[in-house]
């Protein structure tokens, strides 16, 4: 039997978990409230204070640090390919100068000081920015600007490997589209085991989403910029954090917008529509992408919870390929899932260089 730790650090919460081969024996976490995450200016401030939450949780359930494997949500490093990683000095480094600034990028840092303290490896899987574009999905209408991929590689993947073993075939085999439905919205093509075409759901392109502009009138964001209206950072909330959903009804509740549109409320129908439109014409470039053979489409996330999303997407989406619904966002059994199958051999464990 192998024991592993998960630790998973998000935007206001860390969540924690301990299991034993595939099952959690034990989960915790809680949210950081806005006035102790205040105190600090940049993510990598609250590394000691991430730590520290995360070893007193352990502490007062009385939980020893002895694991086969400590495993750390994956950070906004370079690009990568997917799989399962060896946290190094070298990653830490990175994590630790990262462009892009995410809670995430504490995720194997915290994991690599407490495996280094309960003398067992750190592994990090499939972070966002898995890039493993096909050739022609890199490039753009112009030459000095390259497709940049950030989506939800680590339940995508482990979504995918769930479904394949579920039909008696390894992901390497099989072509699937992913449909990740959470604040941010991902849709990617799963070319036998490589993610060749996929949308930016952080910053960039595809389908709004609760809380993401999507793919915006170009000459119309260029305007905006150059207006005078607002700044660069208050555009780029615009476009990851106050956009899609939330710009359109004031909320991010997906609960109570999917709720108001079955019942047929306005304006809550005809924007979610809109949304699962954008979805719905997305999984049909992914299909193409795939030039048509498609096992599967995978439909993930905390909204495929909804009955109201996921019948408007069968509806649009089911004559290209069967359905398959597996909902909730499952980072943690995800991140369990991946160090269980590094230790066990069935996984590559890779080496960051």
């Amino acid at each position: 039997m192998k024991r592993i730790f998960v630790i998973n650090p998000g935007s206001t919460s860390t969540k924690t978990a301990v299991f034993e081969d595939d099952k959690a024996v034990w989960m915790s976490g809680g949210h950081h409230p806005a006035s102790e995450t205040a105190a600090f200016h940049n993510i990598n401030e609250q590394y000691e204070y991430r730590k520290e939450f995360i070893l007193n949780g352990l502490k007062k359930s009385g939980i020893p640090l002895k694991f086969d494997a400590v495993i750390g949500r994956g950070g906004l490093t370079k690009p990568l390919q997917g799989g399962v990683y060896t946290v190094n000095e070298k990653m830490v480094y990175d994590l630790q100068h990262a462009k892009d600034q995410h809670a995430c990028n504490l995720g194997a840092i915290i994991a690599y000081e407490i495996a280094h303290e309960c003398g067992c490896p750190a592994f990090m899987a499939d972070p966002g920015v898995v890039d493993e574009l096909q050739p022609l999905a890199r490039i753009t209408g112009l030459p000095f600007m390259k497709k940049r991929t950030i989506f939800h590689a680590l339940n995508s993947k482990a979504v995918s490997r769930k479904y394949a073993k579920s039909i008696g075939r390894k992901y390497e085999d099989i072509n699937v589209i992913v449909v990740h439905l959470g604040g941010g919205i991902s849709v990617g093509a799963h070319c036998k085991g490589k993610v060749i075409d996929v949308n930016n759901a952080l910053n960039g392109d595809g389908p709004f989403s609760p809380e993401r502009s999507g793919t915006l009138p170009m000459n119309q964001l260029v305007d905006l910029c150059f207006s005078g209206k607002y700044s660069q950072k208050q555009i780029m909330k615009m476009i990851t954090g106050q956009g899609g959903i939330v710009a359109h009804l004031g909320t991010n509740d997906m609960i109570t917008v999917s709720r108001e549109a079955e019942e047929g409320n306005e304006p809550y129908r005809t924007v979610l529509d809109a949304m699962l439109y954008n979805v719905a014409k997305q999984v049909g470039a992914m299909y193409v992408a795939l030039d048509g053979q498609v096992d599967a489409i995978i439909y993930t996330g905390g909204i495929s919870h909804s009955k109201y999303c996921i019948d408007t997407l069968k509806r649009r989406t089911s004559y290209m390929a069967q359905v398959v619904v597996m909902p909730g966002e499952g980072e943690m059994e995800s991140l369990a899932f991946n160090a269980l199958g590094a230790l066990n051999g069935e996984l590559e464990i890779k080496e960051y260089v």
